[in-house]
């Protein structure tokens, strides 16, 4: 109990550093410290005091993490166009300072974004854009992702065998290094593809699998998948 009083102490302390240095127009403090506190709040969800957080900063001026992180926020609050936006700005920005690393999570998430839109022939341009890169700088992670992303849109495009093939070649790379989230997601596209090609008793195996994995990671989307699978098991049986 200690550690965890600990842990929140420490935000709250970052939090306090980081309104201090926005008062004080101290751009380098507000940044680096907000950074810390967004990616911190992200991973639980606390999207609108990352939205709050963010803007604050970006007060002091242009900044690729905070554009960044806010349009992760802005994203997963159902507000892709302004996430799009946010996130242009940061890969400008990360592409001046040559952050090819973060260039390639930003032109993923710009894909979602425009995915989200309804446009995905520009989304899986800007997977595909994300590919090489990834690759390029051994950001194992990011290249399983766009792999997967890019096999989700080829199968909303109608492309079932390229759909099934970049699905496939993520799963590897994502048991490698240990994204079970990841991981859930390829095998839900995988069973999806099975089920457009009627390949019923497959799709039930690759959701059974996604499923375990959502449980494990307590995903968000483990009750209307498992929904899903009991109707998929009742038109088997």
């Amino acid at each position: 109990m200690a550690e965890n009083r600990g842990a929140v102490v420490t935000v709250a302390h970052q939090v306090e550093v980081h309104r201090l240095a926005v008062a004080g127009r101290e751009a380098s403090i507000a940044r680096e410290v907000g950074s810390q506190v967004a990616a911190t709040w992200l991973r639980t969800s606390r999207f609108a005091e990352v939205e709050a957080l963010t803007t604050e900063t970006l007060r002091l001026g242009p900044d690729a993490d905070a554009f960044y992180s806010r349009g992760w926020a802005r994203s997963a609050t159902g507000r892709a166009s302004q996430a799009l936006n946010d996130y242009g700005q940061a890969l400008a920005l990360y592409r001046q300072k040559g952050s090819s690393g973060n260039e390639a999570a930003t032109l993923s998430n710009i894909g979602l974004s425009l995915n989200e839109l309804g446009d995905p022939r520009q989304a899986l341009a800007h997977f595909q854009q994300a590919l090489p890169i990834a690759r390029a700088v051994g950001d194992r992670a990011g290249e399983a992702t766009a792999l997967s992303n890019i096999g989700s849109l080829y199968n909303r495009l109608g492309d079932r065998q390229q759909a099934l093939a970049y699905c496939q070649e993520a799963l590897p790379i994502q048991r490698e290094v240990g994204d079970r989230v990841g991981e859930a997601t390829t095998r839900f596209n995988i069973a999806m593809v099975h089920l457009a090609h009627g390949r019923l008793d497959q799709a039930i195996n690759e959701l059974e699998r996604a499923v375990e994995l959502e449980r494990q990671v307590s995903h968000p989307d483990l009750a209307a998948d498992t929904a899903l699978l009991e109707r998929l098991r009742r038109q088997l049986h």
